[in-house]
């Protein structure tokens, strides 16, 4: 009696054909070889069957002659990547080992195309040569980035859930603190290198620069540095810090700015707007602003050159002589027509939908803009009903819980309430009663309808209106920030790492905006977060990673907009290590 085994194989397979022999049978089987904790070894791959019964299946063909065919066409497939894989059985009575990761999230592949597509990777290698540190820079920022979008949350839980990604991060925590003080000082290059880079990606909407500035509240009470008490349009009575931000008119973000949270807002626009003028080498653009930035110095400051503005105006605030014309229902035009319209004589229901408008130049000072007034029953219409909706919750706080009535601020529909002291015989007193104020109601409700801007552009009134319409796209912007990245509350002290925490939270929205473009702005921006952070999958030792996640329109159109799949049945180690190189060349 005597056993042999012996394996055929070709120099550069991966797949081989062992035989075994027995005293009774000889046994073929498929051997693959991998590598298990950096070492090569040999695992059967598939189990063909006997001589005997492959002899029975197969014919007159030749056992030994159909598996080395068979062998060759799993390899051929193989390099092709479209081998089958065989799954190792699993027992049901057998424990998985303890501490041992089975599931990984794959969603980030995608904002990786786009950070190495920015070049952010060597934006990191030129600082780290800059400061000669050793800890992996790139590393770091670039799961700060997937952090902050995937799973928005402190910088030591980023730190922890940086561990639930594909590729195994490479640095300490502590490193990541010491990163953050580089980050904070490197702002300005990395925005401006952002920016060049961004130009070998896609052309850039540089003619029109939508500017707008929010605030972020903190966790502590103690005022210092950058934290400020300020008017926190959280409404929250905390410490907060300025963001001033320069968006493109594509809708990506250009520059930022953080200031204290008790500087005034307007004078925010012009330092950042002066750094994009020397930094990023621009000239020629319209800044477009709400009416809280449209200072006169601001107005001015964009008159000069090839600058100009396009800004809301406040009809409250035009000087009466200007109110009067604006509300004057006659000497209303429609764009492309040469007709006058009267609005109060304007038919509810066909022109509804129609947008008028009447214009002319003034001068302030030594300013020449445009002044242009709109109306629209569409318009009128919507913030009639905003406010009704607020007398509602008016009468409510009214009738169940007085008490709460207090400070409010402008647009709150506490405002709607008027409050009155007197005793029963009607003289003053200590005794409050509050009523609906029907005369603030009924001023407000003469401003329904109307929308003014200013501009020193002598352009069509349709194309001046076109653009200050977008600017909806940069309060989107501090939307995604504040909600989606969970931007806010910051727990941070330290000036550096407060300001490096906004640049993370800026080159972050840079990609996400990027992602949205590319997706062609087919789905919101709480799906496409929502479905990469479910885009996982399981670990199948030595074989490869089976997607978890459920294929969608979502991750179809995703696919497509990036070149490269993640959704077949199982992705190959070989698969896997393809797409990790796509995701990290440009």
């Amino acid at each position: 009696m005597w056993y042999n085994s012996y394996i055929i194989l070709k120099k550069g397979d991966a797949m081989r054909l062992q035989i075994s022999y027995s005293k009774n049978a000889a046994s073929f089987y498929v051997v693959k070889s991998v590598y298990v904790n950096g070492k090569r070894t040999n695992k059967v791959y598939e189990k063909l069957g006997t001589y005997k019964e492959l002899k029975a299946k197969l014919g007159d063909k030749d056992p030994y002659e159909w598996a080395n065919e068979y062998v060759a066409e799993l390899n051929r497939l193989e390099e092709e990547g479209k081998e089958p894989v065989v799954i190792a059985k699993y027992s049901p009575t057998k424990l998985i080992k303890k501490d041992e990761q089975r599931s990984f999230n794959g969603g980030y592949l995608f904002l990786q195309k786009i950070y190495h597509e920015l070049g952010l990777n060597m934006i990191c290698d030129k600082i780290s040569n800059k400061y000669k540190f050793e800890y992996n820079l790139d590393s770091i920022l670039s799961r700060l980035l997937y952090g902050r979008i995937l799973f928005p949350s402190s910088k030591l839980s980023t730190y922890e859930l940086s561990s639930e990604l594909l590729e195994a991060s490479d640095f300490e925590l502590h490193q990541v603190y010491r990163a953050l003080e580089v980050i904070a000082k490197e702002t300005d290059f990395i925005q401006s290198s952002l920016y060049k880079n961004s130009l070998m990606l896609s052309k850039r909407n540089t003619s029109i620069l939508y500017y707008d500035c929010t605030n972020y509240f903190f966790e502590i009470e103690q005022s210092e540095g950058l934290k400020q008490y300020g008017l926190s349009k959280d409404h929250k009575p905390n410490p907060i810090v300025q963001m001033g931000l320069f968006m493109d008119g594509d809708g990506i973000p250009l520059a930022f700015s953080i200031t204290e949270g008790n500087k005034n807002e307007q004078l925010t626009l012009k330092p950042l707007e002066k750094k994009i003028l020397s930094d990023f080498n621009l000239s020629k653009f319209i800044v477009c602003t709400d009416a809280g930035l449209a200072s006169y110095s601001n107005r001015k400051f964009n008159d000069k050159g090839s600058r100009a503005f396009i800004t809301t105006q406040s009809i409250k605030k035009l000087k009466s002589y200007l109110k009067e014309w604006a509300f004057n229902p006659q000497g209303w035009h429609l764009p492309g027509s040469l007709k006058t319209y009267n609005i109060d004589k304007l038919d509810e229901e066909k022109d509804k939908e129609k947008i008028f408008y009447k214009e002319r130049w003034i001068k302030e000072n030594d300013l020449e803009q445009k002044l242009i007034v709109t109306y629209s029953i569409k318009y009128r219409d919507y913030q009639r009903k905003i406010r009704n909706s607020q007398i509602e919750r008016a009468l409510e706080a009214i009738d169940t819980n007085p008490s709460k009535i207090s400070r409010y601020n402008q647009n709150d529909y506490k405002r709607l309430i008027k409050k009155v002291h007197c005793t029963n015989d009607g003289e003053h007193a200590e005794n409050e009663i509050y009523s609906i104020d029907t005369e603030l109601i009924n001023k407000e409700g003469a401003f329904d309808g109307f929308y003014a801007v200013c501009t020193n552009l002598d352009e069509e009134t349709s194309e001046i209106v076109k653009i200050n319409r977008r600017r909806w796209e940069i309060e989107e912007c501090f939307q995604i920030l504040k909600s989606e990245f969970k931007a806010r509350p910051v727990y941070l002290k330290r000036d550096d790492r407060i300001a490096a925490h906004f640049t993370t939270c800026f080159i972050a929205l840079i990609i996400f905006r990027i992602l949205e473009k590319k997706l062609n702005k087919q789905f919101t921006s709480g799906m496409i977060i929502h479905s990469l952070r479910k885009m996982n999958f399981k670990l199948l030792k030595e074989e490869g990673y089976e997607p978890i996640y459920t294929r969608t329109d979502f991750t179809d159109a995703l696919h497509d907009a990036f070149g490269f799949r993640t959704d077949y049945e199982i992705v190959t180690l070989k698969q896997m290590k393809k797409i990790l190189k796509i995701t990290k060349s440009k």
